[in-house]
């Protein structure tokens, strides 16, 4: 039993992608934003009414729920058994596309859900490696990775118009798949070739200040956006985007042993539109601040 947003929700939409059917619809506020072949959408329930559910569409469904209790409902998945779980704060749930979701709950909490509509034949999906019939449906399950790749595009998404939508995109995708036991998927071996690696490193090397789009550098080595995001984590053990940041970090640390050097001149040569953005991912990453650390180094 889970919640989705409408699709008049963002102004970054386009089209009328898939979305989860609620009634009555009026108990929830929604919002969501758009990739190419990826929709996003949190919900919050504004009180503890109770409500239907249901969803059968061409697009896959993943749903994150961050908030959901309840004293009496029943949830299925066409082709697998009802569940009554009360409680599923921090489950996750896919529907695969073409297969039939539908639900009802009496909640115990506001419930607060985000679903991930994803394109088998878009962008983030290549048909030649992944048929619709090779992932299985998955009611209330628990994955790290999947649930910190969704997290990182609902971030994205709550900040606005992000240039990093695709590559995380991409990266959950690439979750999806890892984590389905059907035996049809290939698993890529060896990550990215010397010549591979040496290109996109100093792609990404030699435009630090720039937002990269993860078709741009899979374009570099001659793969799908799919496989290269795979690869490359196979290769540099993160994902495109999370050594981005990290490459950005480290000549972030260069130029802060340069007093001369402002923390918002460093911050804006590194392409951040914000000394507090880039101050906060410094200190993500480094654990310190950027003052703190030119502090400890001098």
């Amino acid at each position: 039993m889970q919640l989705s947003a409408s699709p008049a929700a963002s102004p970054l939409l386009s089209f009328n992608p898939p979305h989860v059917d609620i009634e009555p619809a009026a108990i929830v506020a929604r919002r969501g934003c758009a990739w190419p072949g990826l929709h996003v959408e949190t919900v919050a329930a504004s009180g503890q009414a109770p409500f239907k559910c249901r969803f059968h569409a061409s697009w896959h469904l993943l749903m994150a729920a961050e908030r959901a209790e309840r004293s009496a409902g029943e949830s299925l998945i066409e082709g697998l058994p009802k569940s009554s779980r009360r409680t599923f704060t921090g489950r996750l749930t896919f529907v695969p596309a073409g297969r039939r979701f539908h639900g009802w709950a009496m909640p115990r909490v506001p419930m607060q859900v985000t679903c991930f509509y994803i394109d088998p034949d878009g962008p983030l999906f290549e048909r030649e490696a992944l048929g619709r019939a090779a992932l299985k449906p998955r009611l209330f399950f628990k994955d790290s990775d999947i649930w910190r790749a969704a997290a990182r595009l609902k971030g994205a998404c709550c900040a606005g118009p992000a240039q990093d939508g695709e590559t995380l995109g991409a990266l959950l995708a690439h979750e999806i798949v890892r984590s389905s036991e059907a035996p049809r998927v290939s698993i890529l071996r060896g990550g990215l070739s010397g010549w591979q690696q040496r290109t996109v490193a100093d792609h990404i090397e030699a435009n630090l200040s720039e937002a990269l789009r993860l078709t741009e550098l899979a374009q570099l080595v001659r793969l799908s956006p799919y496989h290269f995001a795979r690869a490359f984590k196979q290769s540099f053990g993160v994902p495109p985007h999370r050594y981005h940041v990290g490459r950005r970090i480290e000549r972030a640390k260069g130029l802060l042993a340069d007093p001369s050097n402002s923390v918002t001149g460093i911050a804006r040569s590194l392409g951040f539109a914000e000394t507090s953005s880039f101050s906060a991912t410094f200190r993500r990453v480094t654990g310190a601040s950027p003052s703190d650390f030119r502090r400890d180094r001098n």
